[in-house]
C-alpha cells in the first residue's frame, strides 16, 4: 500500500524501530516522516523551521501520534492540528502505550480519529499495525483537501 506519507510522531527509538519493522512486515510502503517530539511534528505539519517550503496542503495520509512527547505532548499537538483550517481534517491516530482512561477521553475530546494502545507483545503489535494500515490507508475515505473545499 502507498497512499501518501505517514507522519510518525514518536520519541522512543525502540518504538520507532518496531513500528518501521511492522510497516515492512505488513507491506506498508508509504514514505514515513519521523518526528521525535511535538514541536518537530508541528514544524513538519505547518511547514516551518527545517520544513519551510514544504506544501502545507500536502497532508500526511495518517498521523500516528504518541501521547507522551517532549516539548509538546500529543494532545497539545492534536489541539494545534484541529485549530487550523489547513490541518483540521488530518487523520490523527493516537498510537500510545498509555492505558489511562483520561488519556483516551482527552484524545477524543481534542479530536483524535482513533486511539490505539500499543500492544506489548510483538506479534500483537504486528497484527495491530497491519490492521491499522488496511483500514486507514486502504478502506477509509480521505476527506477532500482543504483547498478543494474552500474553492
Amino acid at each position: 500500500m502507498n497512499n501518501g506519507t505517514i507522519l510518525l510522531v514518536e520519541d522512543n527509538p525502540d518504538d520507532v524501530a518496531l513500528t518501521m519493522r511492522a510497516f515492512r512486515k505488513s507491506r506498508i510502503t508509504n514514505p514515513v516522516v519521523i518526528a521525535r517530539d511535538g514541536e518537530e511534528a508541528l514544524d513538519y505539519l505547518f511547514a516551518r523551521g527545517p520544513h519551510t517550503g514544504r506544501d502545507i496542503a500536502d497532508l500526511p495520509a495518517i498521523i500516528l501520534l504518541d501521547m507522551n512527547l517532549p516539548k509538546a505532548d500529543g494532545t497539545e499537538v492534536l489541539r494545534h492540528i484541529r485549530a487550523d483550517a489547513r490541518t483540521r481534517f488530518a487523520r490523527v491516530i493516537m498510537l500510545t502505550s498509555s492505558i489511562e482512561t483520561q488519556d483516551v477521553i482527552r484524545s477524543y475530546a481534542c479530536g483524535a480519529n482513533s486511539y490505539i494502545r500499543k500492544p506489548v507483545d510483538f506479534d500483537e503489535f504486528m497484527t495491530a499495525i497491519g490492521r491499522l494500515g488496511l483500514y486507514w490507508l486502504e478502506l477509509n475515505q480521505n476527506p477532500p483537501a482543504v483547498h478543494e473545499v474552500l474553492q
